[in-house]
């Protein structure tokens, strides 16, 4: 038997004013889950455990089998380790993004989506000014970068907001705060200027495109979590395909195959029937894919519902489509997002999520359509989230 995961990021959400109180997924048109649903087991589960953070690093966590309350210990360790950065005993890491701000408001926590190529000269540019022995910047993809701090332990203490958390808010409002504060906000007030006579912006500018104007810096972390490989843990050898950082850091930390599929990207540009290729083409090697397909999140964060119901629909014709056409009766497949990004919000929130088990040994539940109400109707419940893995793959998780 051969197994894939696919979390489509962010693509729960909430009832949509002047859509008829319907959500992104009952609006998407879904043919292919909807039928993978009638024949399969259609459920809500809860990825983000009470009082931890909705990020996509704690819930995708659960998806992938694995407590969070017992491993997470901060996404920019998770991203540090899939770029290969090391992470000592006196060093903090801090996500560096690329923001914009204009009239003292956040414009956008992504610079426009800039792209990697521009990002990476950017941040070049703020490390040959910033950069010391105690401070180091290390590019990333498009407008998510690490900065990792050496000998300021207080900084990890410093309360820092998500600047996706604050689309259009006054950004002096939500600068760190608390203890090692004070450096942080240093860092980033010096590199308005470096980044506001960088010929990158003065170019984006001309192009009417939205300028880079600030780093922004918040998820410290410390010490990198230790976790048991999922082969150890499942008995399944996985791998899996992503275009962030996050996901990639994560799978080699549970000692998946970190797969490089060219067009695989993080937003729409994203090449969905390159990867679903891909993915199947690894289960030569592998037991189990985990295929993480960014783009509804992002459409989530830029509150955009033509683009986050788009985003669902070509998962749906282009991934979902291809899965249900793998040799019959030799694949089972999980289904769910990570969390919920509602476009009221534009940011992660903690609800359940509906979750979808297909193939064989799953006999119908009786529910339609993969959507948050027709799952919640259905009665089907998994409190903790890190337990669908068990029940997908029919394997007792070892404990550790």
């Amino acid at each position: 038997m051969k197994y894939v995961v696919l979390i489509i990021d962010g693509a729960a959400g909430w009832p949509l004013d002047g859509h008829g109180g319907k959500t992104s997924l009952q609006l998407a048109r879904t043919p292919n889950l909807d039928a993978m649903v009638r024949e399969g087991v259609l459920g809500m589960t809860r990825t983000v455990p009470a009082g931890m953070e909705p990020s996509s690093a704690c819930a995708c966590m659960s998806v992938l089998g694995y407590d969070p309350e017992i491993y997470y210990r901060g996404r920019s360790a998770i991203e540090a380790v899939s770029l290969g950065i090391p992470v000592g005993e006196n060093d903090v890491v801090f996500r560096c993004n690329l923001v914009a701000v204009r009239d003292g408001a956040m414009w956008s926590y992504s610079s426009g989506y800039i792209s990697t190529t521009e990002s990476h000269a950017l941040i070049e540019a703020v490390g040959r000014e910033l950069g010391e022995d105690n401070v180091r910047f290390f590019p990333g993809t498009s407008y998510r970068h690490i900065c990792r701090i050496t000998g300021h332990p207080e900084t990890l203490d410093a309360v820092c907001t998500p600047p996706h958390d604050i689309p259009g808010e006054h950004v002096d409002n939500y600068l760190p705060e608390g203890p090692g504060s004070d450096y942080l906000k240093n860092l980033m007030e010096r590199s308005k200027k470096i980044l506001e006579e960088h010929p990158v912006n003065r170019t984006r500018i001309e192009r009417n495109e939205i300028p880079a104007t600030m780093i922004w810096l918040f998820w410290g972390s410390g010490r990198i979590p230790v976790m048991p490989p999922f082969e150890e843990v499942y008995g399944l050898r996985a791998a899996m395909t992503s275009g962030v950082d996050l996901l990639k850091g994560m799978a080699t930390m549970m000692r998946m195959e970190v797969l490089e599929i060219p067009g695989v990207t993080d937003g729409p540009d994203n090449d969905y029937r390159a990867q679903v290729r891909g993915a199947l083409d690894a289960l030569k090697a592998s037991d189990l894919v985990v295929v993480h397909i960014e783009a509804p999140d992002e459409a989530g964060h830029a509150g955009s519902v033509t683009e986050k119901v788009e985003a669902i629909e070509k998962i749906d014709s282009e991934v979902v489509s291809v899965l249900r056409q793998y040799a019959p009766g030799e694949l089972k497949v999980l289904v769910m997002p990570d969390h919920p990004t509602p476009i009221a919000r534009q940011t992660h929130t903690d609800e359940p999520v509906p979750f979808l088990l297909w193939g064989p040994d799953f006999n119908p539940s009786g529910a339609l359509s993969f959507s948050e109400m027709e799952a919640a109707k259905g009665g089907l419940t998994v409190e903790h989230g890190h337990e669908i893995m068990g029940r997908f793959t029919g394997k007792t998780a070892v404990k550790w």
